[in-house]
């Protein structure tokens, strides 16, 4: 795309929102204009009507033609069918993690974009955090013998009005479905792609996964632990350590320095912003597509079913 500034269209008004609507608020980027929003509720679009063009169903948002491309950040179980028309419209996407809820209608958009040509951009917003990129331009290309990373929160703290993440089936699960993707993302942005050997997953007496460890290995041999948590009982802890192989040690706080609740989002979705509109005017050739962490993450559940029955690896 080139040209005049493209088009955007964001479907769905949740929490997450804010932090897109903001971004573009105070930080205009000058390829980028906002120009519709969809939501379900038209209480949530009130404050949008008469500055852009409102919609109540997605389908209408695309049949207007009022954007070249869209945000996605509707519920998790809502991602598939909604990227699949966006898709099927000739549109460009970046959808919230994660890409869908089951690996096969994961795998679907992702081919559907590869057959179209069309970029479709996940939005992994920790990969543009300002500690985590210092801490990625520390260790460069030197080799890493072990990475972790801490993904630990309350999660009732964190959904506002989207009660829907507490769900599993509208969810995908729970802290390995919802939060599993970020820290996946952030351990294929150090070591590239890897594998699971091992996911321990402690349910609630509802079933729902509150608590994880994966632990990964890379081609290289360096590994990765990945420790999630929805019942984080200090606030929430977010962070990476990285052990070279000459015994150098790394760390970062992805909470450091925003110190408002939250507050962490907001540089991180202008990251996103622009890694996007770097993507549609053809600046960039690689983004995350989100398929390698759904794949993780269907894996660890694979992992703990086999584990349950006897027949773990």
């Amino acid at each position: 795309m080139t040209g005049a500034p493209i088009r955007l269209g964001i479907v769905g008004l949740g929490v997450i929102s804010r932090y897109y609507l903001k971004a573009l608020a105070e930080h205009p980027h000058p390829d980028l204009v906002l120009t519709a929003v969809c939501d379900r509720d038209p209480a949530v679009l009130a404050a949008h009507r008469g500055s852009l063009a409102c919609f109540t169903d997605h389908r209408e948002l695309l049949a207007a033609g009022a954007v070249d491309a869209v945000v996605v950040n509707v519920p998790n179980d809502a991602h598939h069918p909604v990227v699949r028309d966006v898709l099927t419209a000739g549109l460009p996407v970046c959808v919230e993690k994660p890409l869908a809820t089951l690996l096969i209608d994961g795998e679907e958009l992702a081919g559907s974009a590869r057959m179209r040509e069309l970029p479709l951009l996940t939005a992994f917003h920790r990969r543009y955090n300002d500690n985590v990129l210092a801490l990625a331009r520390r260790v460069g290309d030197r080799p890493v013998r072990h990475l972790t990373v801490r993904y630990l929160e309350r999660i009732e703290e964190h959904v506002g009005r989207d009660r829907w993440y507490l769900d599993p089936a509208r969810c995908g699960g729970g802290c390995v479905a919802d939060n599993g993707p970020n820290a996946l993302d952030l351990v294929h942005l150090l070591l590239g792609p890897v594998a699971l050997e091992r996911a321990d997953v402690v349910r609630d007496a509802a079933g729902v996964d509150r608590q994880a460890t994966l632990r990964l290995r890379a081609p290289t041999g360096a590994t990765a632990t990945v420790e999630l948590d929805w019942s984080y009982p200090h606030g929430e802890a977010k962070d990476m350590r990285i052990e070279l192989t000459d015994g150098t040690i790394y760390s970062a706080d992805m909470l450091a320095g925003h110190l408002a609740f939250k507050s962490s989002l907001e540089h991180e979705y202008v990251g996103v912003l622009t890694h996007f509109a770097d993507v549609l005017r053809g600046r960039v050739d690689a983004w995350p597509d989100g398929l390698d962490p759904l794949r993780l993450v269907t894996e660890a559940y694979e992992w703990e079913r086999a584990a349950l029955t006897g027949g773990a690896r």
